[in-house]
């Protein structure tokens, strides 16, 4: 699938938002990529996963881990397609753990597996209680990397994530953004509250 390709499923399923937007990482932007509203039909998902599994398919992994909420239903379906066990991370006391009795043994080989990547920041948490725990991070796939290829991972054998759409979002620092100056309202419609 082409860049066009997918960007053409973003607009056509309303996931390709304008306006003023708070992202999970703090910033202000001026678009928001909700892969949600592209996750709810299944033929997309298989599609734009398949794009991921296509990817590291010379790869062994023995599990797809993924941060919560957000990643959960790329990892879920990235996991059923390469056949292996799947799990998540959710964030408690301001930490990503595992939890509901998921686990990674020293020495599993590890796919992380996210929705869209702007500064990086959970994958960073998850990559780093995995590796706490003996994992081995052989890659990270997202369906879309908004930093413009800016985001790495230097725990991953692949240091650069694999997305499906790599594209340059623009984002600001709240203290001097200027879709604040011109007014509009702020929305917030990440997983995650932000600080």
């Amino acid at each position: 699938m082409t860049q066009e390709d997918i960007l053409k499923i973003f607009e056509e399923t309303g996931a390709l938002l304008e306006g003023h937007f708070q992202l999970t990482s703090g910033l202000h932007s001026p678009q928001y990529f909700q892969c949600a509203k592209v996750l709810q039909y299944p033929k997309y998902t298989q599609l734009v996963c398949g794009e991921i599994v296509g990817h590291f398919s010379r790869n062994s992994f023995d599990v797809v881990v993924s941060p919560a909420l957000g990643g959960i239903v790329v990892g879920q379906e990235v996991g059923r397609q390469l056949g292996v066990r799947t799990i998540f991370a959710e964030r408690k006391d301001g930490l990503m753990r595992l939890r509901r009795g998921f686990d990674v043994a020293s020495g599993e080989r590890v796919l992380v597996c996210e929705d869209v990547i702007t500064t990086g920041g959970s994958v960073y948490e998850v990559i780093d209680m995995l590796k706490n725990a003996g994992g081995i991070i052989f890659g990270v796939g997202c369906i879309v990397d908004r930093s413009g290829g800016k985001a790495k991972f230097s725990a991953a054998h692949e240091k650069s994530p694999f997305s499906v759409l790599q594209i340059d979002v623009i984002s600001y620092d709240p203290r001097n953004c200027p879709i604040c100056r011109q007014g509009l309202e702020l929305m917030k419609p990440g997983s995650r509250a932000t600080t």
